[in-house]
């Protein structure tokens, strides 16, 4: 793990290092097949949807095949939806009878999801949504993803905090180690350390995200709604991004419009050059199946990241080492990894300011070596006198379907003029000094 990202403990850290997650988002919203907000988005009434409860029976469920799946991806986790906004837990729980075990299939989900992923050597992380439009004490008002204030509801907010409180102790007392925690839609704001104070006691390794009663260990970016933060060439804090294989739904959805393998894989390799983990989702269908677009989409990611995570994992982000916009960069011991986050316009690429020869330069995307030249180059922006180096003859033809990444060797660690330390002012660009300082 890259001293980057030991930002919390030892435990609560590690989750930071396995870079690529699966996200699962299941429940009753499988069985029409609309999407995971169907009752709020298409405006049905408690009773239509508490009905559907009745119809739930995944004849087809089996965690191992998501487990397996996502291994052949290269993911390290898996988070699930223990209760999405609609209230409908997928656990066993004493404190509602709206759950998995009393629908048809009877069956505790997340205990079986929880021993897939032992088997399978996948960590496994739990969704909990704050909003709940089945909860009488929760205060629906009609805010941003709440159910119209409901007549038959006694609206008690702290009332609602306790049964919070219950369920987050069953869920991290059950199942075994919770790696992640995902808040979602904590819409009031409600600021209530002791919730998340119950997650530390029982998982001290868990890492929590920033969308619950506190601030958490993990900031959170979802699909393209927050630029500011998905603009930065290095996150600023420990970030993990999420986004679905498909433009409409996080659940499933039978008419989706899924992405391209390339759109996937660009983005992916976005967000873990700068730093970040990606949460990538897929919505299993009613019986419990991964849908076979979402699954060849899956492969598809995983043909390029297995080739090229080592880029990726126990790796530091490193974009400040170039002025050029178009490469991230990340770094480990002797090696720096280019990573092409975005499809290039010409076969060659300036690494302005480096200024350090590289004893090799390799494309992870298939290992045959890139040509580069250390030469000076009349640009503006650079003392024509001063040499730097530039990749060249990059392959656009596969660059056109999936990022390249090249990794250069170096003989002996570096360090440019901004990274050096009072001790070290006055040394010059090229200098052999610790990359990793």
């Amino acid at each position: 793990m890259s001293a980057s990202i030991r930002v919390h403990s030892s435990d609560r850290d590690s989750l930071l290092g396995q870079r690529l997650g699966l996200f699962v988002h299941w429940g009753l919203y499988a069985i029409n097949g609309l999407h995971e907000q169907e009752q709020w988005r298409y405006h049905q009434d408690r009773e239509t949807y508490r009905h559907l409860a009745e119809r739930f029976d995944p004849r087809g469920f089996d965690p191992d095949a998501w487990v397996q799946m996502a291994r052949s991806v290269g993911m390290e986790y898996l988070v699930v939806t223990a209760k999405h906004h609609d209230g409908w837990c997928l656990w066993d729980t004493r404190l509602t009878a709206f759950n998995s075990m009393r629908a048809p299939c009877g069956r505790d989900l997340i205990a079986e999801i929880a021993a897939a992923c032992r088997r399978g050597g996948l960590r496994m992380g739990l969704y909990y949504s704050v909003v709940d439009w089945h909860h009488p004490a929760y205060p629906n008002q009609g805010r941003h993803h709440e159910l119209p204030a409901q007549a038959e509801d006694t609206p008690d907010m702290p009332r609602y905090v306790d049964f919070v409180k219950a369920q987050v102790e069953e869920l991290v007392t059950r199942y075994g180690e919770i790696a992640s925690w995902f808040w979602d839609m904590n819409v009031p704001q409600w600021q209530d350390p002791s919730v998340n104070a119950i997650i530390r006691q029982h998982q001290p390794g868990c890492i929590i995200n920033d969308r619950g009663f506190g601030p958490g260990d993990l900031g959170s970016a979802e699909r393209e709604y927050h630029p500011g933060i998905m603009a930065q060439r290095r996150f600023s804090a420990p970030t993990e991004h999420c986004t679905s294989v498909g433009r409409w739904s996080w659940g499933y959805k039978a008419d989706e419009d899924y992405f391209s393998a390339k759109h996937l894989r660009y983005l992916v390799a976005g967000v873990l050059g700068k730093g970040g983990n990606e949460l990538l989702n897929i919505g299993p269908d009613a019986e419990g199946r991964i849908p076979r677009q979402a699954q060849r989409l899956l492969g598809d990611l995983g043909t390029w990241y297995k080739t090229v995570q080592e880029a990726f994992r126990g790796t530091e982000p490193a974009s400040h080492l170039t002025t050029n916009e178009d490469v991230l960069l990340t770094r480990r011991g002797r090696s720096l990894f280019v990573i092409l986050h975005r499809e290039p316009a010409a076969a060659g690429i300036p690494l302005l300011p480096l200024a350090m020869e590289p004893m090799a330069a390799t494309l992870l995307n298939d290992g045959r070596p890139v040509d580069w030249l250390f030469n000076r180059l009349p640009m503006a922006e650079a003392p024509v006198t001063a040499k730097h180096l530039r990749l060249r003859q990059l392959p656009l033809e596969l660059a056109a379907v999936e990022p390249l990444v090249v990794r250069l060797d170096f003989g002996q660690d570096l360090r440019l003029p901004q990274e050096t330390t009072p001790n070290n002012s006055s040394q010059s660009a090229g200098s052999p000094t610790d990359m990793n300082a």
